[in-house]
């Protein structure tokens, strides 16, 4: 219902920007990118925090409310504007301030809310692992992500394809209401689960835990930075070992409970700090899937408005409402994915998982790529058709069907990456800490940001050759 309510509003934004608030179409995508990318970035800060003072239930509460918030301010700027004449500048605030409160609910709710779900399998968690209890635990969560990402795109998919009607045929009005309503009823159903919940209690209650982190951080860095040198400081030396000693949780925990659980929820600091900093690579190797997954709400959106969107003589297909192709391809193809490549793979490579989660990643990112082609290949003929017929580049008469394809292709290599990526980050970031979840969503946040840059940098590059529809960069 979340993601219902997040793409009711995402999918179809960069029309709203264009048709009501008179953005232009590269401005329109700049602000998109901007604020999914402020979106999904700050869960690497709220999670953090999160796990320094709150426990997840609490987090997930408290940030669902200031969603629901965030929505219903979207909802009345967009029942407002009819009959409230403002100036462009004042409207445009009055939205951010909206979408910018929805984002700081998405941040602490996200990233919680999954690992929450989560921790309701993670009983045997708790005790010394085993060789079999970790294969276990290992194909539970698997298959734990996989349900979850399939939830994911069901919602999705009624919040791109019914929402973008409803707003482009009803008003925008009732299509901000609608997402508004499913949030909070979403809080509601949350609440009427409380008995069955299995709640892991933060064992840091001072905070010490980020600070902690932090710290050794900043040692780590002046290690590098000083050398050899810094090793007869016996300062630093001492700083070092006493973040080495310290666990990331509370001082005063039973040590005489179980020797797992110890294991699990006591982190050293600078070892967690370490852990982070290895991940590096991976997320910086993630960001071009990061810029490419930012398309379909932007350009190809803005791209499908210009093609010949009719069916029969009355109903015109919603640009936004092809997003749906990606889910639907998702929500078709996943099942297939745990019954037949799988098993045909592990009989190739004698793996038993049939392809490391490395592997997945990868096989979905070259498929991002092809999809790019396609999409690259066919605005090329879009734009040759707007040329030959010498028709204006706003109505082409190129069937919107043609961009299917790289939609659909978009939605296998999300089947891999996607769900490959949440499942990376979750495991190989310390159990107790909320990290792993948010520096899945800090790639797409950073992804956001390279997309806008590299619109700026299109649009002065082509700038020569005149004003163009937002659609053009993807060649």
């Amino acid at each position: 219902m979340e993601r219902f309510a997040f793409k009711g509003v995402a999918s179809n934004l960069v029309t709203y920007l264009t048709d009501v608030m008179g953005m232009s179409n590269s401005s329109a995508a700049k602000y998109v990118n901007g604020w999914v990318g402020f979106t999904s970035m700050l869960p690497l800060i709220v999670a953090t925090l999160a796990d320094s003072y709150w426990d997840r239930y609490s987090t997930i509460f408290a940030s669902s409310v200031l969603y629901a918030a965030g929505l219903l301010a979207l909802t009345s700027t967009a029942v407002r504007w009819p009959w409230i004449p403002t100036n462009k500048v004042r409207s445009i605030s009055s939205l951010s301030w909206s979408l910018y409160m929805i984002s700081l609910g998405q941040g602490g709710y996200n990233p919680s809310l999954q690992a929450f779900g989560a921790d309701q399998l993670e009983n045997e968690d708790e005790l010394p692992h085993t060789n079999n209890n970790n294969n276990q635990s290992s194909d539970k969560k698997s298959l734990f992500f996989q349900c979850w990402y399939f939830g994911v795109c069901c919602g999705s998919l009624l919040g791109v394809s019914v929402m973008s009607y409803i707003q482009d045929t009803l008003g925008w009005g009732l299509g901000f209401a609608i997402p508004t309503l499913s949030m909070i009823v979403s809080i509601l159903m949350f609440l009427c689960g409380n008995r069955f919940y299995m709640r892991k209690q933060s064992k840091t209650t001072d905070g010490k835990s980020l600070e902690e982190i932090v710290r050794a951080i900043k040692a780590s860095v002046s290690k590098m930075l000083n050398g050899l040198n810094v090793l007869s400081n016996n300062g630093y030396t001492k700083v070092e070992l006493e973040l080495q000693e310290k666990s990331l949780c509370s001082q005063d925990i039973d040590h005489k409970s179980g020797f797992g659980e110890n294991q699990e929820q006591c982190v050293p600091p600078l070892e967690a700090a370490r852990i982070v900093l290895r991940l590096l690579p991976v997320w910086i190797m993630l960001l071009m899937f990061a810029v490419i997954f930012q398309q379909p709400v932007t350009f190809f959106t803005k791209q499908g408005m210009t093609m010949k969107r009719n069916i029969g003589s009355k109903f015109k297909i919603p640009p936004a409402a092809l997003q749906g192709a990606i889910t639907v391809s998702i929500i078709i193809l996943m099942p297939w994915y745990d019954m037949f490549f799988i098993p045909l793979i592990r009989n190739i490579t004698r793996n038993e998982k049939g392809i490391s989660v490395m592997q997945r990643m990868g096989i979905g990112m070259f498929l991002s790529v092809i999809a790019m082609i396609i999409a690259a290949i066919t605005e090329r003929r879009r734009l040759e058709i707007g040329r030959d017929m010498k028709v204006s580049s706003e109505d082409v008469p190129f069937s919107i069907f043609w961009l299917l394809p790289q939609y659909i292709l978009l939605g296998i290599s999300d089947i891999f990456t996607v769900v490959g990526m949440q499942e990376f980050f979750y495991s190989e970031v310390p159990v107790r800490m909320r990290m792993g979840i948010a520096l899945y969503t800090s790639v797409f946040g950073v992804g956001s940001f390279l997309s806008a840059f590299l619109i700026y940098v299109i649009e002065y590059l082509t700038s020569s050759r005149g004003n163009r529809i937002a659609g053009s960069p993807t060649t």
